[in-house]
């Protein structure tokens, strides 16, 4: 069924999306605007697969659960350790937020690429990188998907990361909305300083978020290598996904649930072209710049109606100083 199909793969498109707009959208609740994401998405992924080739490669019968969790510790501590570097030049040491993010995401980029286009180079077979054992456990649907036709391919037949962006996308809009850490964490990001004179420690709030954000973010790059391309490194290979899902914060208007139907929106935007036949390069590219359109058309919305609700944190992107309070 050719509706069917082209549903499975726009979520699978858009669940690399949906891991990086939930961690942008804690982090921009903080009050701190990433533009790092997507280089701490493409540190998740390579950081996952040199993981999983070292266990791989150092074993000769290879551990079915070690060969989920060690790619995973990896890209969570890799993606965390760059959202930390983050923290710690926008929150202490108080550096320009989009200055460090544009550079968080070069250096993250930089680094994938040397060390996949290392590993390929050096160890790769036929110049590919490969961890297909792991990527077949990442990649394993729920076992009943096939018996339910249709039905079974839209909603099961995913690898289990695709499961825990939605699940981590509903606790994360729960947590914002009906705790009163999300109460918290909202305060900062609108007015720091009155959060700080509530007894609310802002630091806090904004390194946690920060690198919780970060760590989420850096699932979708492991899911993009590991799940959708089947554990192949290939240098470049993520495209401008990063940028999609920080575009799709604003689709969703800094809600988490939102960013569920938005990021298979966003997914299905990204691949309509190749089910239409005929098209020419410069046709290809139209297609590829309507997730990028919508959002500029939600933002010109947004911004005409002014309500509150749809609005970015009033204090995202700019540094707070406890002596100006």
């Amino acid at each position: 069924m050719l509706v069917a199909t082209i549903i499975k793969k726009s979520v699978e498109q858009g669940i690399p999306l949906l891991f990086g707009s939930t961690g942008e959208i804690l982090t921009e609740k903080s009050g701190n605007l990433n533009l790092g994401i997507p280089g701490i998405m493409y540190v998740g992924g390579s950081a996952g697969i040199l993981g999983a080739y070292l266990y791989e490669n150092a074993v000769a019968t290879p551990n079915p659960l070690l060969c989920v969790l060690i790619p995973l510790i990896a890209s969570l501590i890799g993606s965390t350790l760059l959202a930390l570097i983050y923290s710690f030049l926008t929150i202490t040491l108080r550096a320009n937020q989009n200055v460090t993010g544009l550079a968080l995401t070069t250096f993250g980029v930089g680094f994938g690429d040397f060390f996949g286009g290392s590993l390929t180079k050096i160890f790769g077979n036929g110049g590919t990188l490969s961890v297909k054992l792991s990527s077949d456990y990442f990649k394993t649907p729920l076992p009943f998907a096939k018996s339910l036709g249709w039905f079974g391919e839209i909603f099961f037949s995913y690898g289990f990361l695709a499961y825990v962006a939605i699940i981590v996308a509903l606790i994360s809009a729960f947590v914002l909305k009906r705790t009163r850490v999300g109460l918290h964490l909202r305060a900062v990001g609108e007015n720091p300083a009155t959060a700080d004179a509530a007894g609310i420690s802002v630091t806090k709030y904004k390194y946690l978020a920060t690198c919780i954000g970060g760590a989420i973010a850096g699932l979708g790059g492991l899911y993009f290598i590991m799940d959708y391309t089947g554990g192949a490194w290939t240098n470049g290979g993520f495209g401008d996904r990063g940028w999609l899902a920080i575009a799709l914060v604003i689709f969703a208007l800094w809600r988490p649930n939102i960013g569920i139907l938005g990021s298979i929106v966003f997914g299905g935007l990204y691949i309509a072209y190749s089910y239409i036949s005929g098209l020419s390069r410069s046709a290809i590219a139209i297609f590829n710049m309507l997730p990028y359109v919508v959002t500029i058309l939600i933002l010109v919305l947004t911004s005409v109606r002014n309500k509150k609700e749809t609005q970015p944190p009033e204090h995202l992107g700019l540094p707070y100083f406890r002596e100006e309070r």
